[in-house]
């Protein structure tokens, strides 16, 4: 086991001891009740069963059957989560083969990215993780489950679903992904075309006939953004049937492997090998989806989220613990925007499994974890699952590769390091995307282009008025000033200057996530503006410079001068623009109360 595994893992556990030994004791008193239909009075399960079949209620109340909870995040607005519209059907009837009954406990509530990227909506974004979290919580809160099965898939969704779940610890927990959607446009080919409209080259036609090919069916987006670096992570952390992630949602397996859900969660119920999540997902698990983060250059987001997944579990990480982490631990995938495969590309080159199977025979992973599959160890999650009939086996890998241009074994990595770093400085703390940026763009010093929102940069480009070295600093877009959206609509125009042989980075404190491309951009800058951070001191023609090899962001600003600025404040209509319209105003609340992006950008501490 690698030393640097060891020694971030002991000092979560050190820092975490307070909060993780009151968590699990919370767990342990939950588990220590009766069963919720033979503790609850008679009324409380008259309407808790009350639209069901009475041979079901008669299992589950004399006969005290197994009774599971669905907890799903569909929708037909998301591909992803389109094909989750059939899954209850075959859960049901899966549990009813095993002498088990089931429930539909709650829906909650999926936004899609791409449809509000760039737009007033993508203000919700963020904090609909943390609605997403509450959601799970009133659906559980119903407290008549033995176990609970998750089906989400996409960004806020999982990390939302698996805070709420670690909120109800002593329940075993299954994931139930969807998978990708089949391979399109290329990812590359549409980035061209998109920087093509940017520069006025093609129309709206065109563009819009690039991206429907790009997204043209169900299931993820199949470049490596969140909501597929999500699925990496669950893996990682035992929380799926093995090797679910990535199977199509109309192959012919991915049926097979819903009912494997099934047959896991009833598999690790107090009477089988007891496996609750609140105590699955423990130090060790943090870290192993730390790890598996860094090791396929995925998405920043997760700096974010599994900070919240973490603290939900009463677990305490930050992004030095990241950071330290990815200075040791390999890329072994290259994946679009680190690469040109998609997820398709990345599945059958060797996938998740591959990965896994890598990292733990490297020593850069904990295989001595419990997870759900049946054989109760992490290396179960290093095979992959084939249909035999009507049942699923899992199988070895082949040793090598697929395909060395996406995934590589530890011996032979794409880079020694992960694909991620932190920035410091007196400009705050924030984190970068190396992965997927050229090494020639890894230090970048240029006179500020100050903005206060993404729309100011996207005129001034319009406008020609960029062609030239700088640094844009977007800021105002901080969790407390906006709700933190993503930046995507100035992936294109810096892309343009930068092939033009421009010098550019972006700094800000929003986010760009997953799809972060190869322009430099230092994100979550913490902390943000509207909490006196200092990336409201800067002034546009301030040299800034951004080094991601030796880990620094500064202003070259003499410390006199530095000391005596005032950071830049938004008032007025300013402010008002981003607290109405589209339902803004509702999360009023969350704006106030949010922690830091590096805290996880919580609103329920």
């Amino acid at each position: 086991m690698k030393q640097i595994l060891l020694d971030v893992t002991h000092r979560i556990q050190e820092r975490s001891a307070a909060t993780r030994g009151a968590y699990l004791r919370r767990v342990d008193a939950a588990i220590q009740r009766p069963r919720g239909s033979d503790r609850m009075g008679c009324a409380n399960v008259a309407h808790a069963f009350a639209a069901m079949p009475s041979n079901d209620k008669l299992r589950i109340i004399a006969e005290r059957a197994p009774h599971i909870g669905v907890v799903t995040a569909y929708n037909d607005m998301l591909s992803a989560h389109q094909p989750y519209e059939g899954f209850p059907a075959i859960i049901r009837d899966e549990a009813h083969r095993h002498g088990a009954t089931v429930q539909v406990a709650g829906g909650v509530p999926a936004m899609c990215d791409g449809v509000t990227q760039g737009l007033p909506g993508m203000e919700l974004s963020l904090f609909s993780r943390d609605n997403i979290a509450m959601g799970t919580a009133i659906a559980l809160t119903h407290d008549v489950f033995d176990a609970a099965l998750l089906l989400g898939v996409c960004d806020k969704i999982v990390p939302g679903l698996l805070i709420g779940a670690l909120h109800f610890g002593h329940l075993p927990c299954v994931f139930v992904p969807a998978g990708p959607m089949g391979t399109g446009l290329s990812n590359s080919d549409k980035a061209k075309v998109r920087e093509q409209f940017a520069q006025g080259l093609v129309g709206r036609e065109e563009l819009l006939a690039a991206e429907s090919a790009a997204y043209h069916g169900a299931g993820t987006c199949t470049f490596y953004g969140t909501a597929n670096s999500n699925q990496m992570l669950l893996e990682a952390m035992g929380l799926h049937v093995p090797g679910a992630a990535f199977v199509h949602p109309h192959a012919d397996l991915r049926e097979h492997l819903t009912r494997e859900a099934v047959r896991h969660v009833l598999s690790i119920l107090p009477k089988g090998r007891f496996t609750p999540i609140g105590k699955l997902v423990d130090e060790k698990v943090i870290v192993n989806a730390m790890v598996a983060l860094l090791a396929t250059g995925g998405s920043t987001n997760h700096l974010i989220h599994w900070v919240a997944v973490a603290r939900a579990a009463g677990i305490q990480i930050d992004w030095s613990d990241f950071s330290d982490l990815s200075n040791h631990v390999p890329l072994l995938a290259r994946v679009y925007p680190n690469g040109s495969a998609d997820v398709n590309q990345f599945q059958s080159a060797g996938g998740p499994g591959f990965v896994i199977r890598e990292l733990i025979d490297s020593g850069h992973m904990f295989g001595d974890v419990a997870t759900v599959s049946a054989g109760n160890t992490l290396r179960d999650y290093g095979r992959l699952p084939e249909r035999e009939g009507d049942r699923v086996v899992w199988k070895d890998l082949p040793a090598a590769s697929g395909d060395d241009s996406v995934v590589r074994p530890a011996t032979a990595p794409f880079s020694e390091t992960g694909g991620l770093k932190l920035l410091t400085g007196n400009l705050g703390r924030s984190v970068i995307k190396v992965s997927a940026v050229p090494a020639s763009n890894h230090i970048i010093e240029a006179p500020a282009r100050v903005f206060n929102a993404q729309e100011e940069l996207l005129a001034a480009f319009k406008a020609g008025e960029l062609e030239r070295d700088f640094v844009a600093v977007v800021r105002f877009q901080g969790p407390r000033a906006n709700g933190m959206p993503e930046l995507h609509k100035l992936t294109p125009p810096l892309g343009v200057l930068q092939g033009k042989g421009f010098k550019v980075a972006l700094v800000t404190d929003g986010r760009m996530s997953g799809a972060s491309g190869k322009v430099p951009a230092a994100i979550h800058v913490s902390p943000e503006v509207l909490a006196d951070g200092p990336l409201g001191k800067v002034r546009t023609g301030d040299i800034i410079r951004l080094d991601a090899v030796a880990g620094t962001l500064n202003a070259l600003v003499d410390d006199t001068t530095w000391a005596a600025r005032e950071v830049e404040s938004i008032t007025g209509d300013a402010v008002e623009v981003n607290a109405h319209g589209l339902g803004r105003e509702l999360f009023g609340g969350m704006r106030r109360n949010v922690r830091t992006a590096e805290e996880g950008a919580v609103t329920w501490l």
